[in-house]
């Protein structure tokens, strides 16, 4: 369906002068065009173009050619004769509307195939845009109206609003779930997944534009997920031994609901699989708390639920994928919560602290996974150079026990939102391993205070994947500890070769050094990474750096 919206391209329309006849040069023809779009749907959107002329002298006619970025096409004009060669099209005018006396218009319009906006704008072979390189655009779109709930599952919530207006062109939109965003689509209309039975929820939408400008956010709506079905029982648990029975015969659409209390034991979930509209969900209160006094008993090569063997981990999901873990705490465990092959988990609202390693690893291609509204300190108790907050991946080293993705943990598409990580996280913040693509990292605080420096943990975030946008984020470092940078790139070697540490963008982030970190931003080789190079934006911000912002090259 088209959702209508008028939005002016400011970037397009100029003034271009036309010497139409052989009048002398105090009597010419001036020509402005100006391209709007009427309307935008999800595969495209139409756009009218008006020619006015603001000289003295009629027109004769006109020609105005434009460029079209590659996957944008026109699929249909109208008022105009079209000639289109490659991404280059053609429109003159018709029998009807060449002539444009002085302060008149005429107009023609286009459909396009695709969301690209033209470029290259000429009429009659004098630029429109003084040369087509719009000015900066720094206004952004309109606030969504009209939020409101079309529908609610016991896992999702479908939301639909009204269109956004911009002066060049609203390109997407942020479906924000309690400030943190939860979809990015370029529609009016979105569907949230990954949510809790029976549990209220509060959504607002922004809109952006291509050149990264963001509306305020809307109104917030609220909705409610339905109750669990289809097997979407709540089973009520007050004991480690009730905890331990209801995980291993967890169902899709169950609810595991803890009471207040402490749990200590082994918790672990193995090929207990949800779904996309009935995922199994494990909540409780913040004083909830699971603690697990192992590792006790001989340990497999690689890690795997082995008879005789308690892994240590606080809690495992093992082959158990949808699944949301919300509102409990997790403690003085080896590992605090481990997930393997157990992809489309969300974890909300958890406090994960006093571990002898890391707090939270997605591991085994335990991708389109979200950690969000979460708290983490004091990790790297008894192994400092482990003791990661976040860790998305694995080393390539571990990938012959956790490469089940041709031979690579694939834990990609994990976003990182709205999470508070340290003080006194032994290793990184979030260690984002090579072999993983396309994350996001934002809206995080991170106080690198304690910090160690060992196994080489010696930032806030240590990007060796691909392609993550990183965001919005605040860091500060205070000793004691040891900082070298806020963020680092590294591009480790790999068996198959891959662009680790490129392609990645750093926008919006706010840094604190302290006096002692280098740069805010460090990459470690722009040489390896040309063909996906890493992007930092001038909004990027930096204070007691001792060197800077960043030693790359600042994107305007």
């Amino acid at each position: 369906m088209r959702g209508m919206r008028a939005l002016t391209l400011g970037a397009i329309a100029a003034t271009a002068a036309a010497l139409l006849s052989a009048a002398p040069a105090q009597a010419a023809a001036v020509l402005k065009a100006t391209i709007t779009q009427t309307s935008v749907w999800n595969s495209g959107y139409g756009a009218d173009v008006t020619i006015t002329n603001t000289g003295d002298t009629a027109s004769t006619g006109w020609t105005l050619e434009f460029d079209l970025p590659s996957g944008t096409t026109i699929s249909s004009s109208w008022s105009s004769v079209r000639t289109s060669t490659g991404q280059h099209h053609k429109f003159t005018n018709a029998s009807f509307n060449g002539s444009i006396k002085p302060g008149a218009s005429a107009k023609f319009g286009f459909n396009a195939a695709g969301g690209s906006l033209p470029t290259n704008c000429t009429v009659n072979g004098a630029s429109c845009g003084g040369g087509g390189n719009p000015p900066a655009d720094t206004q952004a779109p309109t606030v969504p109206s009209g939020l409101r709930s079309t529908g609610v599952t016991s896992g999702s919530v479908s939301l639909a609003w009204t269109a956004s207006t911009d002066n060049v062109g609203v390109t997407g939109y942020e479906v924000l779930q309690g400030g943190a965003v939860a979809a990015t689509v370029t529609g009016t209309s979105a569907t949230v997944t990954g949510l809790s039975p029976a549990t209220a929820y509060s959504f607002s939408v922004r809109a952006t534009d291509a050149a990264g400008n963001k509306s305020a956010a809307s109104t917030a709506v609220n909705a409610t997920t339905s109750p669990g079905s289809g097997g979407g029982t709540t089973v009520n648990v007050s004991t480690a031994a009730e905890l331990q029975s209801a995980l291993a015969g967890a169902q899709a659409g169950q609810t595991i609901k803890l009471a207040a209390g402490t749990y200590r034991g082994s918790f672990l979930a193995n090929g207990k699989a949800g779904t996309s509209s009935q995922p199994i969900t494990l909540s409780g209160p913040a004083n909830a708390v699971l603690i697990n006094d192992g590792p006790t008993g001989e340990a497999p090569s690689c890690p795997a639920p082995t008879a005789g063997w308690d892994s240590g981990y606080g809690l495992w999901l093992f082959n158990s994928p949808y699944w949301n873990l919300t509102g409990f705490t997790v403690q003085e465990s080896k590992k605090g919560i481990v997930l393997d092959n157990s992809h489309h988990t969300t974890i909300d609202s958890v406090s994960v602290h006093h571990l002898d390693e890391e707090a939270v690893h997605f591991r085994r291609s335990s991708g389109d996974s979200v950690i969000r509204n979460s708290t983490i300190t004091d990790t790297g108790l008894v192994q400092p150079g482990y003791g990661e907050g976040v860790y998305l991946g694995s080393a390539n080293s571990n990938w012959a026990c956790h490469g089940n993705s041709g031979g690579i943990d694939r834990s990609d598409r994990i976003q990182v939102l709205n999470n508070r990580i340290g003080p006194n996280v032994a290793a990184e913040a979030i260690d984002v391993k090579e072999g993983t693509y396309d994350g996001i990292i934002r809206g995080n605080t991170f106080n690198g205070t304690g910090i160690t420096g060992q196994n080489s943990a010696d930032s806030w975030v240590d990007v060796k994947g691909i392609n993550y946008l990183i965001e919005d984020n605040t860091g500060t470092f205070r000793s004691p500890g040891t900082f070298a940078n806020g963020y680092e790139t590294h591009n480790t070697s790999t068996t198959p070769s891959l662009p680790n540490g490129c392609g990645n963008v750093w926008r919006n982030n706010r840094s604190d050094l302290g006096g002692v970190g280098q740069y805010a931003i460090n990459i470690t080789s722009v040489s390896k990474c040309t063909a996906q190079p890493n992007v930092v934006y001038a909004s990027n911000t930096a204070t007691g750096a001792v060197k800077g912002l960043t030693n790359a090259k600042v994107t305007p």
